[in-house]
C-alpha cells in the first residue's frame, strides 16, 4: 500500500509498504530495520519475532526517542516482559502493533514534531 504525505521536510517517512518490505522516502528495503526522523538503521536486528533479544531491545531503548514502536510483522504479537526492560529502564514508552500500523502511526507522530522510532520486523 502506497502512503502519501503533504510534507515531510526531507525526514524519514513510510511511502509504501506490503509483504516483507517497506519503503522510506521512496527506497525499498525489505530487512528489518529501525527507523528515525533523521536516522535510518538497516539490520536493526537479524533476529525473527521467536529469536529477539535483550540487545535487540537495548538498541531501540538507546535510540533518541520519547516513544518506541514495534512493527512485528503481519501478525501482531507481543513480546516478552523480560525482553522490555532496557525500555523500561530508559523510561521510553512502547506500543507493539502490526507493521501497517507501526508504519502509519510513525508517520503521525513523526509529523507532528514527536520524538519517536520504530523497530520492524520484516522477516
Amino acid at each position: 500500500m502506497k502512503l502519501q504525505l503533504e510534507k515531510s521536510d526531507g525526514l524519514n517517512t513510510f511511502t509504501a509498504y506490503g509483504d516483507g518490505y517497506v519503503s522510506v522516502n521512496g527506497i525499498r528495503h525489505s530487512c528489518n530495520l529501525a527507523v528515525l526522523p533523521e536516522r535510518l538503521i538497516p539490520d536493526w536486528t537479524l533476529a525473527t519475532f521467536e529469536t529477539l533479544s535483550v540487545g535487540d531491545f537495548e538498541l531501540l531503548a538507546s535510540l533518541d526517542a520519547e516513544i518506541v514502536l514495534l512493527g512485528t510483522g503481519r501478525v501482531l504479537r507481543f513480546p516478552s516482559p523480560d525482553l522490555l526492560r532496557p525500555l523500561v529502564r530508559a523510561q521510553k514508552g512502547l506500543e507493539v502493533m502490526d507493521l501497517p500500523a507501526a508504519c502509519r502511526t510513525y508517520n503521525v507522530l513523526m509529523g507532528e514534531g514527536r520524538k519517536v522510532a520504530v523497530g520492524l520486523l520484516l522477516v
